[in-house]
């Protein structure tokens, strides 16, 4: 089923990256030289997207919206100075492509992973499946191949939702979010569980396909509760959970690719190390 609409939330201040991100957005530190938003953008082009939704803040700047934006005085530099082989390096947009951005209301207030996505949902009117893709961390393919793609591949019909999961050693479990499968199909998530309890060795990496129906229920979550800042994140797992709770299907697939995370020191080397080293 080809979806066409991708939500990338990117807003927040990345304390995780401090000091680094009190002057670079976290979603654009460097892959290479390419940020690490980028890579989930390329993603969502190779599976087919036709319109991304970028999340940023209140900044009085936004790097990811300078990187997506023509740039015609340094063009017109490269031209100038016999550099015209850059050209094309300065030219960020994707093809077939429309990239919208967003700016996240009461970003300090109400922080969490459902918000951004409601708000979008309600101020473009989307009523369909949509791809939500967070934006610091990204599905590596060596082959140049898509996990969204073929994310899509299992979506029988429009009121099918289906996300990416990752296997991992069961001993590293109580770090995530781990997923309870059953025939395919998403049955619970339990965050941070003793190995022991854990029901698989599958965590949530916050990579959907969500329908109309579960959208709904995220914009739903986020209007009926007032968590004040230090309460509660509004998590997008809660109306996920809601989601099955009602009988609907979200399916489970395990990547083909390496799940590269941006969001630590380790995991931002380890994913420049990943897409250099298969050079």
């Amino acid at each position: 089923m080809q979806i066409k609409k991708a939500i990338i939330p990117v807003a927040g201040w990345g304390t995780r990256r401090l000091p680094i991100t009190k002057t670079i957005e976290k979603a654009m530190l460097p892959i290479g030289n390419r940020p690490l938003v980028d890579y989930v953008v390329e993603d969502c082009a190779k599976a087919g997207i036709e319109e991304v939704y970028i999340v940023i803040d209140e900044k009085p700047f936004s790097q990811i919206k300078d990187y997506y934006t023509e740039n015609a005085k340094l063009e017109n530099y490269l031209v100038a100075r016999g550099k015209e082989d850059k050209v094309q390096l300065a030219k960020t947009q994707r093809d077939g492509m429309t990239i919208h951005f967003y700016c996240q209301k009461n970003v300090d207030e109400r922080y969490g992973s459902a918000e951004p996505v409601a708000q979008v949902v309600e101020e473009f009117g989307i009523n369909e499946p949509t791809a939500i893709l967070m934006g610091d961390d990204f599905i590596y393919n060596a082959d140049g191949s898509s996990d969204l793609a073929r994310l899509m591949e299992i979506m029988e019909d429009e009121t099918d939702s289906a996300m990416l999961a990752v296997e991992i050693p069961i001993e590293e479990v109580e770090r995530y979010g781990v997923l309870k499968v059953d025939d395919g199909l998403l049955t619970g998530i339990y965050e941070k569980p003793k190995k022991e309890e854990a029901p698989s060795n599958l965590i949530n990496i916050s990579k959907y396909i969500m329908s109309a129906e579960l959208l709904q229920r995220i914009v739903k979550y986020c209007k009926e509760n007032n968590f004040g800042p230090k309460d509660q994140e509004y998590l997008i797992t809660d109306p996920i959970i809601e989601h099955i709770k009602a009988k609907a299907k979200i399916r489970v697939l395990p990547i083909k690719g390496e799940y590269l995370d941006g969001g630590s020191v380790e995991g931002w080397l380890h994913a420049n190390n990943v897409v250099f080293g298969n050079k």
